[in-house]
């Protein structure tokens, strides 16, 4: 590897938008041969700069360095020419278009006019193949799954040659095993001399993977330290105080079942799926990724329909694939894909926080703003969401707050069975425990938790019960003192599990990862 050299700097960035401060004076660069984390809570800042450093955003004052130089970045294309590449936790692909296609939007390679589409195709297999992804450079994005679409992003990051690569979340909804491979390829490309800006919240990565770090805070650059730094003081850093107990559980008297599910089967996906979840009970969902569990969840709420069983609340028998009878009987549904599915991201706090009560709430076609607003309000102190009013848009929110926006309809809705299906992903530690306390408060007041997690020691560290699935059946449950990652482990890897058919994924994750699905759900 060459000797390390600057390629990138930014001094006193600003920028503010209208009733917030997004980044104030920070300080931040980065060298060629290191990846140089970007470390803060959700809202501290991270998302605004590297939407700088791409164009998408301009700073108010503050000066950027490309390769020694000042540079103003107004665009993807400028970031393009300066070699900057970024891979949003929301790819950037067209999923009608092919591999090669996507690698190569806009720069097809053209022989006498028209697109040389056996060349694309060739370049691309090379690119593929460097990231390790074995797949047809023809064959569609809609057909792939997270984590090869990750890997495709980074295929098309190498294609325009960048020597800054921007990674926001990468490992957010990968399994163990694809975290490996994804890190295998960040050190190679470390070793060529590219220069890689790491945003995660999953802190373990950071000693793994990191060179140094920069802690931003309330749009502030705090400090910056060596990734060797103790994970305590980054917690202490990032949030400004000191985090004593990661798993605040706490474990009130459980009382009557409030959801009883039994025999719960759809060829082909999920069979003889029987639990229950009591009052004042947190109950985990652990399992492979492919497992069934998502499914599961999905059907138990109504969205998805199943061909055998029953579901009941508070003895109470639902009707099958009824959404809108699961939400009159109590039940909630907070979904792994909040954006595409838990959110109206062009729609307001306010007209989020009131989606599930908006019938309620309607008189004679007529809403009930007023009262939506104070009941919004309070829900919205409740929770802590930061936001500059109920007028905001939801978009505007960082991704923790845009959680407890989520979680916050529900407790309008005055949610007696809430299901929470990855209700931490992409956030951040601070925010971590402000959802885990509020699990500890609905569970206090007699509500029921079901929980599905593929970050083992969240689901160890709040449940009171674990429900292991495999192969879309139970494998066994555990209470919470014999329940330890080896436990888990050994059930959802069970051979004592008679097989079921490949299951069809009906989630986005679940498609992305079934192709990895002899690996564990991640534990830290």
């Amino acid at each position: 590897m060459s000797e390390s050299v600057e390629l990138l700097r930014i001094e006193g960035v600003r920028k503010t938008f209208p009733g917030v401060v997004a980044l104030d004076s920070v300080d931040f660069d980065l060298r060629s041969g290191e990846v140089h984390v970007l470390l803060g809570e959700n809202g501290a800042g991270k998302s605004t700069l590297i939407k700088m450093l791409s164009g998408a955003y301009r700073p108010d004052s503050g000066r950027i360095f490309a390769h020694g130089q000042e540079v103003r970045i107004h665009g993807a294309q400028d970031a393009e020419k300066l070699g900057i590449a970024t891979i949003y936790q929301e790819f950037n692909l067209v999923p009608d278009l092919t591999v090669a296609e996507n690698i190569f939007l806009g720069r097809q390679p053209r022989r006498l006019g028209m697109i040389d589409r056996r060349r694309m195709e060739a370049d691309a297999e090379v690119l593929l193949r460097r990231v390790g992804l074995h797949v047809s450079p023809r064959v569609k994005v809609r057909e792939l799954g997270i984590a090869r679409l990750q890997m495709v992003e980074i295929a098309k990051a190498l294609s325009l040659e960048a020597r800054v690569l921007i990674m926001d979340e990468p490992t957010a909804v990968l399994t163990s095993g694809e975290v490996d491979k994804l890190f295998r390829i960040v050190r190679q490309l470390r070793e060529d001399g590219v220069g890689i800006v790491f945003i995660t919240h999953h802190l373990d990565e950071i000693a793994a993977l990191g060179d140094r770090v920069t802690v931003l805070r309330d749009g502030r650059s705090i400090d910056q330290v060596p990734a060797s730094t103790p994970e305590a003081e980054l917690v202490q850093l990032m949030v400004g105080r000191s985090i004593d107990q990661q798993y605040p559980r706490e474990r009130p008297e459980t009382g009557e079942a409030l959801l009883s599910v039994r025999g719960l089967t759809r060829d082909g996906v999920f069979h003889d799926i029987s639990f229950e979840v009591r009052a004042g009970e947190v109950v985990g969902l652990a399992g492979l990724v492919g497992a069934g569990r998502t499914e599961v969840a999905r059907a138990v709420f109504g969205a998805d329909p199943y061909d055998a069983g029953t579901v009941d609340v508070l003895g109470e028998r639902l009707a099958k694939h009824d959404v809108t009878a699961a939400m009159g009987a109590g039940i909630g549904l907070v979904p792994e894909d909040r954006k595409g599915q838990g959110l109206v991201l062009d729609a307001s706090v306010q007209e989020n926080l009131g989606l599930v009560t908006l019938r309620s709430a309607t008189r004679s076609g007529l809403v009930d703003l007023k009262g939506q607003r104070t009941a919004a309000a309070r829900i919205a102190g409740q929770l802590g969401v930061r936001m500059a009013g109920l007028g905001q848009h939801v978009r505007t929110l960082s991704g923790g707050n845009q959680q407890k926006v989520v979680i916050g309809k529900w407790l309008l809705a005055d949610t007696r069975v809430l299901i929470l299906d990855e209700p931490t992903r992409g956030i951040d530690v601070g925010a971590k425990v402000e959802i885990y306390q509020l699990i500890n408060e609905l569970t206090a007041s007699g509500h029921a938790v079901l929980m599905i997690s593929s970050d083992l020691p969240e689901v160890l560290g709040m449940s009171d019960r674990v429900i292991v699935m495999a192969q879309g059946r139970v494998a066994g449950e555990l209470p919470a003192h014999e329940a330890t990652q080896d436990a888990v482990m050994a059930l959802a890897v069970s051979a004592a599990v008679t097989p079921t058919p490949t299951p069809t994924p009906t989630s986005a994750t679940d498609a992305g990862n079934a192709v990895n699905e002899e690996e564990g759900p991640r534990g830290h």
